[in-house]
């Protein structure tokens, strides 16, 4: 198998091996298929490879710093962009290793390949004012305006990313007290978030309404679109962007320039912060696989503080004081006195 290796290979990788062994979710199995399909793309373009030419054999380490080069210099990607197609790279290697063995120092030095590093930028969030400007947009008379309240806050007050929000059903939701909704997230792992209960009695409230009621609606989704299947990402994120330009018009300095379903999932982190909760159940309500992606939170919230204090801080100190070692010309002979 030399002529088709990499089509086999590649077609295992990514219709077999990683949704059915490695339990991958869609949206990772969908974003290494962009990125095999854009490097397909530039071997055709920029190598003279076509897809049904393309060989296990001509994957090089060479070829993949191409790729990654021409991603960066002619496609405008970030590093963080560039080190998701290598890691997509790199994993189609790890699995290429045990099932074509001859290659293997070959698939090694692919996968030797450093990632660049990249700078984070803080993540965006709303104040607890602008959530609530954002909340009264829905126009609660009408059916859609009720759906799109009860999507935005179930959003905020979970904490949940916008697939998890896109893929419940009316079953994950447990409205009578306590009330949760069960969220599943990356790697398909479910948590059970609790619920306030104004969530809860907005989201049942719509629920009624839609006629979403009885064990028949339990697997039905929770925020269907107009032809009855669950809403996208997409959708949800426009239902947002409308109502976010709504409350912009009443007081535009009150919301960042940027607003996205992510940003409500980092807002309620920070609130939930503010609010004293500890680390560990902010971790477990976003369902962070490790506490130290969740205290990300914590360095932005202490960054807040420290520039709330300096902008109130008044300096009492008199004008002359300075520093002990600045009254010893000689500093190596004030720290040898130091302790005498």
């Amino acid at each position: 198998m030399t002529t088709h290796d990499f089509q086999h290979y590649l077609s295992e990788f990514l219709a077999r091996f990683l949704p059915g062994e490695v339990g991958s979710a869609t949206n990772t199995i969908k974003s290494y298929r962009d990125t095999f399909t854009l490097f397909l793309r530039y071997c055709k373009a920029h190598e003279d490879i076509t897809p049904e030419h393309m060989t296990c054999g001509l994957l090089t380490k060479e070829l993949v710093e191409r790729f990654l080069a021409w991603l960066e210099a002619e496609r405008g990607c970030c590093p963080a962009t560039r080190n998701q197609r290598l890691a997509a790279i790199r994993s189609f290697c790890r699995y290429l290793q045990v099932r074509d063995v001859e290659r293997i120092g070959q698939y090694q030095r692919v996968l030797a390949i450093p990632k660049k590093k990249t700078t984070t930028a803080p993540p965006r969030h709303v104040s607890v004012d602008g959530i609530r400007m954002i909340l009264d947009q829905p126009d609660t008379s009408r059916p859609s305006g009720r759906r799109d309240l009860a999507l935005l806050a179930l959003m905020y007050d979970s904490g949940a990313r916008v697939q998890e929000i896109a893929d419940l059903t009316f079953g994950d939701l447990r409205a009578d007290p306590p009330a949760t909704v069960k969220l599943t997230g990356k790697g398909n792992k479910t948590r059970i978030v609790p619920l306030m209960a104004p969530t809860a009695a907005l989201v049942q409230r719509y629920a009624d309404g839609a006629g979403l009621t009885g064990p028949a609606s339990r697997s039905r989704p929770l925020f269907p679109n107009r032809a009855g299947n669950k809403m996208t990402r997409t959708g949800i994120a426009y239902i947002l962007d409308k109502h976010v330009t709504a409350a912009r018009e009443g007081d535009p300095a009150a919301l960042p320039d940027t607003i996205s379903p992510h940003t409500f999932r980092h807002s309620k982190a920070m609130h939930l912060l503010q609010a004293g909760v500890n680390l560990v159940y902010i971790r477990d309500i976003l369902g962070h696989a490790d506490l130290k992606t969740t205290e990300i939170y914590a360095r932005i919230d202490g960054e807040m503080k420290r520039r709330a204090l300096q902008s109130a801080f008044t300096n009492l100190a008199p004008s002359d004081a300075m520093p002990l070692w600045h009254q010893d010309k000689d500093m190596l002979t004030w720290l040898t006195n130091l302790g005498h």
